[in-house]
């Protein structure tokens, strides 16, 4: 972004029409640049000089400092000094206070008092007084980014943001608004969606802009305008420029005067500009919960941003969705627990997280909510919004938080779902269920049938017996009843029981009615209850 000082706009109109550049300042960014290339090694106040000059030689001295602004922070500068100058300083002021400077000549005399308690000589004392000033540091690199079309780009990009700063609503359709969407939640924006009318605009509306309008609140409407805010805010349009094709429309507030701004990818390319990734989340609450929950092992996958919800002519995008992880079967009438399905489905629930907003933007998202059917929501909601019992009439069940969402919570209002969605699928199997394999555990016979090991828990299995979380034919536990006997290492014991694919230890050796007698650290041998 530039400073506002470095604004070059155009009100004709009553509209809001920022100047960008066209191919004939092209030779000038060329010319700013080479002043740079030019003045590596000298001083900045050298380098603002020759700054200087070409702006009273061009016809806009913004666009001068505008390029000077970018460019500036592509350049190093240090300070150069035999002797650090806060040390120099120290010792000319104290040679000062025994001398009394008044003239020149005592202002020498100094120095080099100075300069002989530091053992040096007064040329290097004044060289080092005040090197470290901003307008003596030296230029000691610079590497342009950009050549002269490039520069004239990112100087546009930077001016359209600054614009944005003062932007009160932003209205956008773009050619990938998903990528849109996720850069506005990232940069955590109040925002919403509203599906348009694909005949708005008639024959000139283009047919790779989403039918989606995404409408972003800007930080002029919040309460007390926060530079933060308005940063992010300018920086969104990093995201729309790399789509395709986009339109945006902004209400701008001109010093108090709403104007109304109009962009296209026809006025803005910007190459090579890759869309905002940094910021992961909406908020440190989100992100927090993201992170804990992943290190449970449940039945859930976390999806983060899901697909788009209609809820009326808008649409709402949760914050995460709850993915079970295995099939619901729709069982045909009368079929119930003869292990036929017409179909089986994904199940998911959304979640959405209401974290700090205004009470317009809660009222907004209370209204969105109201017109979702048919979807299963979640809602996380800070106890200081006070809307607890608004969701609740609105059929989304209220998880209330004070400062982050408590897993336990959440995995409550998950289990209701968990144990509908086990006893559908364990009316779709069989009563009885026979494995083929001599050997099973429960885990890999449910990942078989596409349930979860709840879903078998209770079913019979006349082939094999059950020890632990692994079914066994009896003919395998009399061959281990005949291979174990007392006395044997536990060794030997997992070696025999691998063999038949059994890792349940402790649970077969019980079945078998032996313990284990451990000796030390050294291992165990096998013994009888």
């Amino acid at each position: 972004m530039l400073t506002k000082d470095l604004l070059r706009v155009s009100r004709a109109g009553g509209g809001y029409h920022p100047q960008f550049t066209t191919r004939e300042d092209r030779p000038l960014a060329a010319r700013v640049i080479g002043v740079y290339q030019g003045h590596v090694g000298e001083p900045r106040h050298e380098l603002d000089d020759a700054l200087e000059t070409l702006e009273r030689d061009a016809d806009d001295f913004k666009l001068v400092r505008g390029f000077a602004k970018l460019l500036d922070r592509e350049a190093t500068f240090e300070t150069r000094a035999a002797i650090e100058p806060e040390r120099a300083r120290r010792a000319t002021f104290a040679a000062a206070e025994s001398v009394g400077v008044v003239t020149t000549a005592e202002r020498d005399r100094a120095l080099v008092a100075a300069a002989d308690r530091l053992d040096t000589t007064s040329e290097i004392i004044e060289g080092s007084l005040y090197a470290d000033l901003d307008e003596r540091e030296v230029l000691a690199a610079f590497d342009s980014p950009w050549d002269p079309k490039e520069l004239c780009a990112q100087y546009d990009l930077s001016l359209a943001q600054t614009v944005l700063f003062d932007a009160t609503k932003l209205r956008v359709r773009s050619a990938d608004p998903k990528a849109l969407v996720s850069a506005v939640k990232r940069l955590r924006l109040l925002y919403e969606i509203r599906n348009t009318d694909p005949d708005d605009g008639g024959s000139d509306r283009s047919a790779h802009l989403s039918d989606r309008e995404v409408i972003v609140t800007g930080p002029d409407s919040l309460f007390r305008r926060t530079r933060r805010y308005g940063t992010r805010f300018a920086r969104l349009l990093r995201t729309i420029t790399k789509a395709g094709e986009w339109e945006l429309t902004a209400t701008i507030d001109d010093r108090g005067t709403e104007r109304e701004l109009r962009l296209t990818h026809e006025d803005l390319r910007v190459p090579g500009t890759e869309p905002v990734v940094e910021i992961e989340y909406d908020s440190a609450v989100e992100a927090d919960f993201a992170a804990r929950f992943e290190s449970l092992d449940l039945d859930w996958d976390l999806v983060r941003e899901p697909e788009p919800l209609a809820t009326g002519s808008r649409v709402m995008i949760p914050d995460f969705a709850f993915d079970w992880k295995h099939e619901v079967p729709d069982i045909a009438d009368g079929d119930s627990g003869a292990g036929k399905t017409v179909s089986s489905r994904a199940f998911r629930v959304f979640f959405e997280i209401m974290g700090f907003w205004t009470p317009e933007y809660v009222e907004k998202k209370l209204d969105q909510i109201d017109g979702l059917e048919n979807v299963e929501l979640l809602v996380a909601v800070d106890e200081s919004l006070g809307v607890g019992e608004d969701l609740e009439a609105r059929d989304a069940r209220a998880i209330p938080y004070s400062g982050t969402v408590r897993l336990a919570d959440v995995r409550d209002a998950l289990r209701q779902y968990e144990d509908r969605l086990n006893a559908d699928q364990a009316a779709a199997l069989p009563d009885e269920l026979v494995p083929e394999a001599d050997v099973v555990a429960l885990a890999a016979l449910a990942a078989d049938h596409g349930v979860s090991e709840t879903a078998i828990e209770n079913k019979a299995f006349p082939d094999h017996e059950r020890v632990g979380r692994t079914l066994v034919r009896p003919a395998v536990l009399d061959t281990l009843a005949d291979d174990i006997e007392p006395g044997i290492e536990l060794s030997a014991v997992e070696e025999r029981l691998a063999a038949h694919s059994i890792e349940d230890t402790s649970a077969m050796l019980s079945q078998l009615g032996y313990r284990v007698e451990w000796e030390g650290l050294s291992g165990g041998v096998v013994r009888e209850k």
